[in-house]
């Protein structure tokens, strides 16, 4: 019977793909809120370090190595001399002093780059620069500054001790030495470490590509005039992006997006080829506008929550598109997305790149006044933290807590962590700090 006259006996399976879903998030706690720690740890869960790929060194500044690296050569590669002057025998001018010079004739010339030109005989002397090999038969280098600086004899007023002015080969880094290991982030020095040792290309992580949308039909773009009474300039893509440039990442700017789904819908789509992780604003409350939570669902999984902690109470999370692309969702008001850019995108960001340390390091400070705090969230207040004249940390109010006061967050140096037992902090009591420090 032909192939394709057979009949089928029986029905095939159909096999779907599984719909896509979160990791099950933590358990709210008992008023319906989830505390700061749970919502940064299911975020961090949810997301893994980019994969690593070959970079030239020079842009590879900023970026964590993903590889250990040893030193192929010896640094210095050879004994050379650390000044300008002429290269002896300790024992020749053993002797030597401004009283009592001893002269030795110049039997030569070693410049950088160039090998000496014979041996150096007992009883003579060869000029030589800084950073050239020492000739054989050579021990020390008596600096210009304690000779008469002659061509064809030296009078040199100074004795040397064997090995003076001298850097011995592998000093500083001998072949086969561990220099660089992975997980660390490569500072300019590091560069010029990885450059002296002839490596050119590393493997590291490469810099997380975040895009960044403002949402609301009230915003206006800096630089115009405001339309109504009832605009505003968005302050908030501006804010995020310089803070998520300040973070190490590479930051795409997304023009404003009207309260419209199908505009919304189709800028994030639009997006995501060029997104490790997208960060959004506006839209995560509960108002009739809010259309963040209406058009995300449709574009993949997501969790939007309230998190117990004041500014920045409603957040979103979620995993879109194809490739499942990290989106972070935050309120609108701008105190409100910079303190959620600090508690959560930061250390997302963090992991993305590969660093070993996500979260800011939190500094003991005493209030230089009293402190009033609202019990049951984890309140985060804009300060200044000085340092007293005793080395220790002092930290006072910038502002009040309104997540729109902008200019007291800009005249913020730290974020002050109130806990959430706490009512009040007297003058001179302990309070928790983050440092603001662009790192």
């Amino acid at each position: 019977m032909p192939l394709f006259g057979r009949k089928r006996t029986r029905e095939e399976p159909v096999i779907t793909a599984e719909e896509f879903r979160l990791p099950e998030p933590p358990a709210p706690r008992p008023d319906g809120m989830r505390s700061v720690a749970d919502h940064r740890e299911y975020l961090l869960g949810c997301v893994e370090p980019l994969p690593p790929f070959g970079q030239q060194i020079l842009d590879a500044v900023g970026l964590t190595l993903c590889e250990d690296v040893e030193s192929p050569i010896n640094l210095p590669r050879f004994d050379n001399s650390s000044m300008d002057g002429y290269a002896v025998r300790a024992q020749d001018v053993q002797y030597a002093s401004v009283n009592t010079p001893v002269s030795l004739p110049v039997v030569g010339e070693v410049p950088a780059g160039a090998p000496a030109p014979h041996r150096l005989s007992p009883g003579t002397a060869m000029k030589i620069m800084t950073g050239a090999m020492l000739p054989e038969g050579a021990d020390s280098v008596v600096p210009y500054e304690a000779t008469d600086r002659g061509e064809q004899d030296v009078r040199i007023s100074e004795a040397c001790e064997p090995g003076r002015n001298v850097r011995r080969v592998g000093e500083d880094i001998t072949e086969g030495e561990l220099v660089l290991r992975a997980g660390e982030r490569l500072a300019s020095r590091s560069i010029g470490l990885l450059a002296g040792i002839g490596i050119d290309k590393v493997m590291v992580r490469p810099r997380p590509r975040v895009v960044v949308i403002s949402t609301g039909n009230e915003l206006t773009e800096p630089g115009f005039v405001l339309p109504g009474d009832q605009n505003i300039y968005d302050a908030n893509s501006y804010m995020l992006a310089a803070a998520a440039k300040a973070a190490g990442a590479q930051v795409f700017r997304v023009g404003l997006v009207p309260d419209d789904p199908e505009r919304l819908t189709q800028v994030i789509s639009d997006q995501l080829v060029r997104a490790d992780l997208i960060l959004t604003t506006g839209g995560v409350s509960q108002g009739d506008y809010d259309i963040v939570k209406q058009v995300l669902p449709e574009l993949g999984a997501t969790d939007f929550t309230q998190v117990a902690m004041q500014p920045g109470k409603p957040q979103g999370f979620g995993l879109i598109g194809e490739d499942h692309t990290p989106i972070i969702m935050m309120p609108g008001n701008p105190v409100s997305a910079f303190v959620s850019f600090e508690a959560f995108v930061r250390p997302v960001l963090r992991k993305l790149a590969g660093l070993d340390s996500w979260v800011r390091r939190t500094v003991q400070c005493s209030a230089a006044r009293g402190i009033s705090s609202t019990p049951g969230k984890l309140q985060f207040a804009r300060g200044v933290v000085s340092e007293a004249e005793d080395g220790s940390l002092v930290a006072d109010l910038a502002s009040g807590h309104g997540s729109h006061l902008l200019g007291g967050l800009a005249g913020a140096n730290a974020l002050l962590l109130l806990d959430e037992d706490t009512e009040f902090i007297a003058a001179g009591d302990r309070v928790d700090a983050w440092l603001l420090l662009e790192d």
